[in-house]
């Protein structure tokens, strides 16, 4: 699995095959499904504790046996068995435009807690992304092309400062996404604690009249909005989570009336249906982060698997009219704008057969989702 020796000067680790495709496709669900603004421009992340505040808490399980493994390995590696706690862990995806120069994992004073680093790529460079090349800035490798499944540990300090090349393409370039993880000596800065803090605070405030619920509740419209190189600008950009279902092929339409003087900003939190080419889907979701998951888990699923399209035999859905098309296009202009944009940001997704009846029935209530993790847990 290793690629070679480590340096001594140069403490890293080239582990190859260390994840499954079917947990990278996991992971990416995970992360189209549930990701905000990123750090950086053109970046866009999903972390643990973001998963609990947006009421997702059980998208957090395919992280666990990974985290351990990967925990286990740098521990190994390094020679520090039993010493490190988890201090980060997150979905990163780079757009085109994404870069980041020379630096290392520890380089601010708030940053000086972080020991050891694990990268894993969830896609590869040259199929799934143009750029993204990971360059170490001394030692050897000095350059690692992602390729799906691979893990690159190292020493979070200077010995390994490393830069990562833009995201370009042509007209488009999917995203470079990754699994992104830090460790440290103190335990002070154990993830864990906090996340558990966070879960038992989101329980506490739970009401005791309003039921259990595993749909999701979206973040501040704030965090979902891009702009080029982050401007704040809301004239330009687009909402990334109708961007995202346009790149699946999905138009957003609700049924009530919008006046453009009038605050829109809960809009995205009201029900609303799907739309695809010409045909309104005949179920609502909750709000449009609902319905996003829900798609991301029918093109992670439903489109790999003949047996899972057979499942059901029928589904219900209209023939858009005049009026709903031009709420349709209403609802675009406010939140996506520049579908040009889009479709530079996200690519579009691999045509494959879609399943009306498929899809809806993963659409009732976004159970289907929530049971296969709960099966999984338990």
């Amino acid at each position: 699995m290793a690629d070679m020796e480590m340096e001594e000067d140069h403490p890293r680790l080239i582990l190859h095959n260390f994840l499954t495709e079917d947990e990278c496709k996991e992971l990416e669900f995970i992360h189209k499904s549930c990701s905000t603004i990123g750090y950086r421009p053109n970046v866009f992340s999903t972390t643990l504790s973001h998963l609990i505040a947006t009421n997702s808490a059980h998208l957090i399980i395919p992280f666990l046996p990974i985290r351990d493994r990967l925990k286990e390995k740098v521990e190994e590696t390094f020679g520090c068995e039993y010493e490190l706690v988890t201090e980060f862990t997150g979905l990163i995806s780079w757009s085109r435009g994404a870069s980041i120069g020379w630096h290392s994992d520890d380089n601010r004073p708030y940053l000086k807690q972080r020991d050891f680093t694990a990268v894993c790529y969830l896609n590869s460079y040259g199929k799934d992304f143009e750029g993204g090349l990971f360059h170490f800035q001394d030692g050897e490798p000095k350059t690692i092309a992602p390729m799906v499944g691979d893990a690159v540990i190292y020493t979070s300090d200077g010995r390994n400062t490393h830069s990562v090349d833009e995201i370009f393409g042509q007209v488009t370039s999917g995203e470079r996404l990754t699994l992104t993880l830090w460790f440290s000596r103190d335990s002070s800065h154990d993830e864990d604690a906090k996340l558990i803090l966070l879960l038992e605070e989101n329980v506490l405030h739970k009401s005791n009249n309003v039921p259990w619920s595993l749909l999701p509740l979206p973040a501040s419209d704030n965090m979902y909005w891009f702009s080029p190189h982050q401007a704040s600008n809301q004239d330009i950009g687009f909402d990334i989570r109708l961007g995202r279902l346009h790149a699946l092929g999905f138009d957003v339409y609700y049924s009530r009336d919008m006046n453009f003087g009038s605050d829109l900003s809960e809009l995205l939190m009201e029900p609303m249906q799907l739309a695809r080419r010409d045909q309104l889907l005949d179920h609502k979701f909750v709000n449009v982060l609902h319905s996003l998951q829900v798609a991301q888990f029918y093109f992670w699923k439903g489109c790999k698997s003949q047996a899972f399209t057979n499942e059901v035999q029928s589904g219900k859905a209209v023939r858009l009219s005049r009026s709903q098309s031009e709420k349709i296009t209403q609802v675009n202009s406010i939140f996506l704008k520049d579908t040009k944009l889009v479709e530079t940001v996200f690519q579009s997704a691999d045509r494959c057969y879609f399943n009306l009846a498929t899809f809806l029935l993963q659409s009732l209530n976004g159970k289907i989702i929530h049971v296969s993790y709960i099966k999984k847990f338990y």
